[in-house]
């Protein structure tokens, strides 16, 4: 099988190559990544020689590169783009040129090259916000996205649905949880709690620190991505959740506990601008349907997060710096 992985060089998608390389090594990947500041190519580093791996610098928004590598491809799995909610508040034009305008620039391709199998990998946060008592997002819970960010990623899903039904371009959706584990970007709650700590920082966390969030090892995330992409139905979606609902204080406990700090080394600073309360992700149906579910516990998938980032303070600390 002939791979697209875009925005391989990011957090996730770096994980997802390195698996797909261990596990299927007769397959061939093409890694097609911008690298903007998020993206590292030190997280692929052992793979530079691989006879079945390959990477390309650009952007999925050109739509001549991305026409001729889609052309020899079986299947496109879009990673790529802008992630961050702080980022997007303060300038939301590089998250619709990325995430919308990006996105149908691959479905695009994948319709006019015959149809290419294409999966999006999507967000919990375009369901919007749930309450303590609430029940967990699920495949049918209405799009309420309240961030410039998730509102780009809930309109990349729309556009993913309307070329499968208009077009029948077999196409899947995942909506996933909250990642955390290796070759994730310092600017995420555990990247940056951990390597401010291991700097001698404090750690800033937003108004009262009990926002929930559903926490999913990116290991346990690469394996329901195979799943999908190997069983998965197409115009069907899934959620994909981690089984771990923790408050951001709780997070920062466990870290600050890792690396035997105490609550000093927080520092309580002003809310993110239409913070979401609570995210939860009910993920019976994948685990249903495809067999899989979760298979790091919340105290086994940190223990190895607080491990790698203490392992390898080269990778992250020049992304740190160029970022700052």
């Amino acid at each position: 099988m002939q791979l697209l992985i875009t925005g391989g060089a990011g957090f996730i998608g770096s994980n997802f190559i390195r698996y797909l390389i261990k596990k299927y090594p007769e397959y061939i990947i093409t890694n097609l990544d911008l690298l903007t500041y998020a993206g590292s190519l030190e997280s692929l580093k052992e793979f530079k020689n691989h006879k079945n791996y390959s990477f390309v610098k650009g952007d999925i928004a050109d739509k001549k590169l991305v026409a001729k590598l889609a052309k020899k491809t079986d299947l496109i799995v879009n990673f790529a783009a802008e992630t961050h909610v702080d980022r997007s508040i303060k300038n939301s034009s590089a998250f619709i040129h990325t995430n919308v305008v990006g996105a149908h620039n691959l479905l695009e391709a994948a319709k006019e090259n015959g149809g290419k199998r294409f999966h999006q990998v999507s967000t919990d946060e375009v369901f919007g916000t749930l309450e303590s008592k609430d029940a967990p997002f699920n495949e049918k819970t209405p799009y309420n996205p309240r961030s410039p960010y998730s509102a780009s990623k809930a309109g990349a899903d729309h556009l993913v649905r309307a070329y499968f039904h208009t077009y029948n371009l077999p196409a899947t959706i995942s909506n996933c949880s909250n990642n955390y584990g290796p070759y994730q970007f310092p600017e995420k709650l555990h990247g940056l709690f951990i390597t401010n700590l291991l700097e001698g920082k404090k750690v800033p966390v937003y108004g009262d620190g009990l926002q929930i969030r559903d926490w999913l090892y990116v290991e346990d995330h690469c394996e329901a991505l195979d799943k999908i992409i190997h069983a998965g139905v197409p115009g069907e979606t899934y959620c994909i959740g981690g089984d771990a609902e923790k408050t951001n204080l709780e997070i920062t406990r466990t870290i600050l506990k890792l690396l035997g700090k105490d609550e000093t080394a927080i520092e309580y600073v002003t809310d993110r601008l239409g913070h979401d309360r609570r995210y939860a992700i009910d993920f019976s149906k994948i685990k249903r349907e495809l067999g899989w579910q979760p298979r790091t516990s919340f105290e086994e998938g940190m223990k190895k997060t607080v491990e790698w980032y203490k392992e390898n303070e080269k990778w992250w600390k020049s992304l740190k710096h160029k970022s700052a």
